[in-house]
This record gives structure tokens, C-alpha cells and sequence, in this order.
């Protein structure tokens, strides 16, 4: 060839960008997303990953526990951003700027924590859990990823699915209970209505599974702190929501604040890289959760946050959560050679395939659109309201003092009845306390003619120690045939940073209880707070109690129905209420003692109050002895049990059957009994319904050692649902 030819080529390709060079695969939408994602990665300098890699945040910072300095100057480069504005105006233009002002024009991808609900609050997931109903959940999901992308938001940080057994703990209100198979099912829902069939409509996000792993373990319930937590409780315990969220093709996973015996969750090898990227042949994005990188050095795991950056990335950690720890030092460990350039493209590989996923490429931004056609549509609402009745647990109805009768003037006594901020519950993203219901107002468009019916008196605050209002709520209750006593926990008394050291309500609360009780007028508790509560002292003071959680915007019109006897409640805990705060930890799925006759406690019971699974109906529910399509089966066959339930009752309920399994000797000792299924049916008044458990002996009879390797054993099952059971023989 020509020399001057050569060297014209040459030139020519100099002059030309990167852009331009490269545009025709990774900016292909028909292309491949792997080729894509392979592309462009081949284009970018170190700087530039490094760049993706780092996460910070636009808008206004709702969250007290993560108040830090106003970003300013955010690089046209960058990675993600925590978005917390409601609309789309300042995420277009921060967009627009990296479109136009970077290289190669990525976009940014923007996440935030909408975790029940965005603007159209539904109930806290604990609550969510009670009800049982996972495709109602997954509607729930839906309404908020369809808000949050409408608003600019591409990426939710939810589900929270730790198992936790410590109601002191607040975040026990973000995540689905005590049991790791209930959290499971509820991920996999949870990713369903977030991320749809395509993660790249105009109305889904991507789902993030927190707080990988171990998180509620924390010692003592309290906030950030060590958990010691052996191989096996890992694999048998905490594990198995995560690895069910992987399998429902759940798009990013948050690592841990919680030291895992050793080894903070941010940088564990064993959790990151071994299990999920490897074990579990997981694709996805890793982010820390906030600071979790920099708070490396206060775990004493690292001197610096140069070193926090290292164990962070050479773990397995894809985005530093606003640390700057991957930003200041990540591109120097590389150079310095202690960073292999493959484990930062790796990282890059990851979030660049997310925001393929999320179709961002091809419509990065997101269209202006009113609140009205964004936020509390009906059909929206409506499924709040059906979440928030179904989510209510009757733990008590003396006498069947509920469903209330016509016609009798009801007391509403207490600083729950006309609250409305603290039923949206912790994390509450951009619901506001005028979208919710109150009970007050519930009641009063239940009934009809507050003036003559309805009554009212706060009687107290949610604390201190001022009486003042007892004179007026014992008044107001002697005028009433019936007082509802509303109690329960401010919003901001559950969630992230929110233990505490006794789960009983404020004396002050108690104190009002006892006031109430003298009256003689019988009495109807209404709570709503994040957590199982302490209530060995108020329930002999009550005639009915009635858990309504935090139900989100739709507040009190469920209450109200449920009161009234127009909705029937088939809320079952999901979470065990202890008799006292002493008794924890208390769970259902606990091991065997070494002497089940002895090891009791002294001074108080040993039982909790209300046990996992239990809730009350206005109606009744018969089981009729299980029966299975054979009693022996070998380790590779199936079986099935089935079970009828009869409606023996005067109302038409739901009701929700629990399928429980239990292994009397194993090679590794197992809980006293494991839920592996559980499924609701509507059943009208003398009607029975056939329900059905399909086992599979591996994954419903076996067990994980501490490898993760899962295992049947040849023996003697038992099939527990209701009060009967039945055995099964594995060969």
C-alpha cells in the first residue's frame, strides 16, 4: 500500500472518536446484549470504569441515619446515582449530561428505596407477609415499580428479605419474618412484579435482594453490629431466600452492614464471589449498601479506606455505595498492580449489562408525566386497601365481642385513632401522611353518623408521662358501649437504626389500657406498629385485639371493615409475638433441646403469647386427616398430601393452610419443624376445599449441610398441616 495512503488511514482514524469507532455494535439495538456489553467495555479507559463503579447521590436526602454532604459536581461518567426526587425533571437533565458530556455517552442508572410501595404506600412487608398472599404482593411490587420508573427511578433497592428473629431489631418491619422459606416466596414475588418479563418496559425496575447475608442476626437486635453465624445456620437459615430471589432472575443483591464471624459481608469472599457469582452462576450487579466500604475500618477489617477498597473488589464487590473509596483509590490499585484489570472489567461487565437490561441505552430518559396519571390511581389503591385487610392478624376475640353489633356507640380512645403519619411505617418513600385514611376517618365512613356512634379521645401521647387526657378519655368512654383502644409505635420507632431494648409499649400506653379497663366497658385493641409487641400486661385487660400493623395510605378503611364484620380477617403472624422481651429469642423452627421436660424459664412461661402462623377468624375451619398418594417413596419418586378443610362457621372466610415437615433424626440435627409450603383459598360458610402439597423429597424433605450441598435421607417424615398429621417413608 501507499505510504501516503497509510499514513492519511492513520491520521484518519486518529481524528475520528472512540463514539464513533465503536457505535455500530454497542449502540445496535438489535445487536446481542453480551456483544454490547463486550463492546463498549473494550472502549473504555480505567478511569471511565472506575467511574461506573461508583454510586452517589441527586436530590434531596430523606434518610437521617445517611445525611451527607450536598453533592454538587457529579462527573458526567458516573456510574448510578440514588435518585430522591419524585419527578423525572432533574434525572433528564443529569442524564442529558452524560449522554452529551461524556465519552461514550452511558447512561447512568438511578436507584432508590422505594421498599412497600413509592408514592402508593402499601403495607409494611411484614405485614405483607401475615397476609400470605404472595401474588397480591407482587401486584403491590408492580404499582410501585411502575411509579418509580415514571418518576425517574430505574432501580429499587428491595426486597429486604434477612430472616430475622429478634423483634428488637427494626428492621424486622422490612422483611418477611422468621421463616427463611416465607422470605423466600416473598422474594420471588417481590422480583416478579418489579422487574416483569422485561426489565426494559417503560414500567418496571430492577429488584435488589438485601441485605445479603446475615444482616438479621445482628446481636441483641441492635443496628450494624457482629453476627456470628456458623456454615451451617449460613446455608440453612439465611441462605435460601437469596438463593430463590437468584433463581426468579432478581437483578442486583446488596451485601450486608453485619461482620459474619469474622468477615464483614462487604468483603466476604466465601458470600460474594465463591457462593453467589459462583455457586449460583449469578450475573447481576453487587452494591454495597450506604458507606458499607468505608465503614471497613471502624469494623477493624481494614486500616484505611484505600485497603477497604481492596478487600471490597478483590471479594466480589461490583458499586461502592457513596464510600468514594472505589473512586479515589480503585484506578491506583490497579497500576500498582494490587487489582487485576480482569476483576474491575468484571465489575464494569456487570453494570453495563444491568443497564442494557434496563433498556437505557435505547431510552435514557424518562418521560414528564402528572402526578395524577404517576400516583394513587384507583386500581392502585385498590390493591392497597386488599393487601392492608388481608395483612391484619386477630390475635384475640373474647366471647366473639367482634364483629361489632349495629347500632352500639363506639369510644375511639388513643393517639392511634387520628394519626396518620405513622401508618405509612418505616421507609416510607414519597407517601405522605394526607394520602392516608385515618382510623378515625375509616370508622366515620364505615358507620355513618359519627355525631351519635362514633366518640373520640387521644386520652394520651405515644410517650412521655403526661396523664392529663385520662380524665377526658374515661368520660368519653362511659358514654360508649364499646371502647377501641388505639395504641401503638410511631413511624420512625421500626426500620433502619430503630432498636430497641424492650419490645413493650411506653407505660404511658399501658397506663391507658388500665384506665380504659376500669371503665367496665369492654374493650377492642387496635395495634399498629413495625414489630411483634411485648403485651403480657395489656391483653388480660382486652376483650379483642386486632394487629393492623402499618398498613400504608389505606389506613383505616380495612380497620373499620374488619370491625364492622364486612371483611372477615385471615391475617396468620408471620413473626412469633413473645410472651416478654426475655423470652428472645423465641422462633418457631428452633432446634431440639438436649432435655425437652427441663431448661424452662423460672419466672415467666417459656411459650410466646401469639406463635408463628396463628390468627383468628369470625368463623371456624375443621381439618380432616391428610391423606397421601402413597406412604413410601424412594428418594428420586413424589407424593402427594391432600387435606380438606371445612368452613364450620356461619361466615365465609380464608383461610391459609401450612404445610410443615419434620425430620425426627438426621445426620445434622434440623429444626423441630420446617414450612415448605403454604397456600389461602376463599371457603364460604359449609363449604370444604381440597388442598394439596406436592413433595419433591429433595427439596422438601431434605436438608443443606454446611457446604450447600442438599441431601435426603432414607427414614421416616412427618407431614404436619393444622393439628393432624401423617407420615412419610423415604427409601
Amino acid at each position: 500500500m501507499n505510504r501516503t495512503i497509510i499514513i492519511g488511514t492513520v491520521a484518519l482514524l486518529t481524528a475520528l472518536s472512540p463514539q464513533t469507532l465503536w457505535a455500530q455494535i454497542y449502540k445496535d439495538r438489535h445487536a446481542p446484549i453480551e456483544e454490547r456489553v463486550e463492546d463498549l467495555l473494550s472502549c473504555m479507559t480505567l478511569e471511565e470504569k472506575v467511574l461506573q463503579l461508583h454510586q452517589r447521590t441527586i436530590g434531596k436526602n430523606k434518610n437521617s441515619n445517611n445525611i451527607g454532604e450536598k453533592i454538587k459536581d457529579i462527573p458526567a461518567g458516573i456510574g448510578s446515582l440514588i435518585y430522591y426526587e419524585d419527578w423525572p425533571e432533574v434525572r433528564n437533565d443529569m442524564q442529558k449530561k452524560a449522554m452529551e458530556e461524556s465519552r461514550l455517552g452511558i447512561p447512568i442508572v438511578f436507584g432508590y428505596d422505594a421498599i412497600h410501595g413509592y408514592r402508593t404506600i402499601y403495607p409494611i412487608p411484614l405485614a405483607q407477609a401475615c397476609a400470605w398472599n404472595p401474588s397480591l404482593a407482587e401486584k403491590a411490587c408492580a404499582v410501585s415499580a411502575r411509579e418509580a420508573r415514571m418518576s425517574g427511578v430505574d432501580w429499587t433497592f428491595s426486597p429486604m428479605i434477612d430472616v430475622a428473629r429478634d423483634p428488637r431489631w427494626g428492621r424486622v418491619a422490612e422483611g418477611y419474618g422468621e421463616d427463611p422459606y416465607t422470605n423466600g416466596v416473598f422474594a420471588a414475588a417481590s422480583v416478579r412484579g418489579y422487574q416483569g418479563n422485561k426489565m426494559d418496559s417503560k414500567e418496571n425496575v430492577a429488584a435488589c435482594l438485601k441485605h445479603y447475608v446475615g444482616y438479621g442476626a445482628s446481636e441483641a437486635g441492635r443496628d450494624y453490629v457482629y453476627t456470628e453465624i456458623s456454615r451451617q445456620t449460613l446455608w440453612d437459615t439465611y441462605l435460601p431466600p437469596y438463593e430463590m430471589g437468584v433463581k426468579a432472575g432478581a437483578a442486583t443483591v446488596m451485601s450486608a452492614f453485619n461482620d459474619i464471624s469474622g468477615t464483614p459481608a462487604t468483603a466476604h469472599p466465601y458470600a460474594l464471589k465463591e457462593i453467589l457469582k459462583g455457586q449460583w452462576a449469578f450475573d447481576g450487579v453487587i452494591v454495597s449498601d450506604w458507606a458499607a466500604v468505608k465503614q471497613l475500618v471502624p469494623q477493624g477489617f481494614a486500616s484505611s479506606l484505600k485497603e477497604a477498597s481492596l478487600k471490597s473488589i478483590r471479594a466480589g464487590l461490583d458499586i461502592d455505595m457513596v464510600s468514594e473509596g472505589y473512586l479515589n483509590h480503585l484506578a491506583e490499585l490497579v497500576k500498582e498492580g494490587s487489582v487485576p484489570m480482569e476483576e474491575v472489567d468484571e465489575a464494569v461487565r456487570r453494570v453495563l449489562r444491568l443497564k442494557f437490561r434496563l433498556g437505557l441505552f435505547e431510552r435514557p430518559y424518562t418521560p414528564e408525566s402528572s402526578e395524577s396519571e404517576r400516583f394513587l390511581r384507583p386500581q392502585d389503591v385498590a390493591i392497597a386497601e386488599r393487601l392492608a385487610e388481608e395483612s391484619m392478624v386477630l390475635l384475640k376475640n373474647k366471647d366473639n365481642i367482634l364483629p361489632l353489633t349495629a347500632g352500639k356507640r363506639i369510644a375511639l380512645i388513643g393517639p392511634m385513632a387520628k394519626e396518620q403519619e405513622a401508618l405509612l411505617g418505616s421507609w416510607k418513600g414519597q407517601g405522605k401522611a394526607e394520602d392516608v385514611t385515618s382510623i378515625w376517618e375509616g370508622m366515620r365512613k364505615e358507620i355513618g353518623e359519627p355525631d351519635s356512634l362514633l366518640l373520640y379521645a387521644k386520652g394520651c401521647d405515644f410517650e412521655k408521662e403526661d396523664e392529663s387526657g385520662f380524665a377526658e378519655a374515661r368520660a368519653v368512654a362511659g358514654k360508649a358501649d364499646i371502647v377501641v383502644l388505639c395504641l401503638g409505635e410511631k413511624r420512625s420507632w421500626s426500620g433502619e437504626n430503630a432498636s430497641r431494648s424492650t419490645i413493650a409499649l411506653p407505660n404511658i400506653q399501658e397506663r391507658l389500657a388500665e384506665e380504659m379497663q376500669k371503665t367496665g366497658k369492654p374493650i377492642v385493641l387496635l395495634l399498629s406498629n413495625g414489630r411483634p409487641l411485648e403485651l403480657c400486661r395489656i391483653e388480660p385487660l382486652c376483650d379483642a385485639i386486632l394487629e393492623i400493623w402499618q398498613p400504608g395510605i389505606a389506613g383505616g378503611r380495612p380497620v373499620a371493615g374488619i370491625l364492622t364484620g364486612r371483611i372477615n380477617p385471615s391475617g396468620k403472624l408471620a413473626m412469633t409475638f413473645p410472651y416478654s422481651t426475655g423470652q428472645i429469642p423465641v422462633y418457631y423452627n428452633r432446634r431440639g433441646s438436649a432435655r425437652r421436660h427441663q431448661g424452662f424459664y423460672q419466672d415467666i412461661t417459656s411459650n410466646p403469647l401469639y406463635s408463628f402462623g396463628y390468627g383468628l377468624s369470625y368463623t371456624t375451619f375443621e381439618y380432616g386427616t391428610p391423606r397421601a398418594t402413597a406412604t413410601t417413596i424412594g428418594k428420586d419418586g413424589t407424593v402427594t398430601v391432600g387435606v380438606e378443610v371445612t368452613n364450620t362457621g356461619q361466615y365465609d372466610g380464608t383461610e391459609t393452610v401450612h404445610w410443615y415437615v419434620s425430620d425426627p433424626y438426621c445426620s445434622i440435627t434440623r429444626p423441630l419443624k420446617e414450612l415448605k409450603y403454604f397456600e389461602k383459598q376463599l371457603i364460604k360458610a359449609g363449604e370444604t376445599r381440597k388442598f394439596h402439597f406436592h413433595i419433591d423429597p429433595l427439596r422438601d424433605l431434605g436438608y443443606v449441610d454446611g457446604s450447600g450441598k442438599r441431601f435426603v435421607e432414607s427414614g421416616e417424615y412427618v407431614i404436619s398441616v393444622g393439628k393432624e398429621q401423617i407420615k412419610i417413608e423415604v427409601k
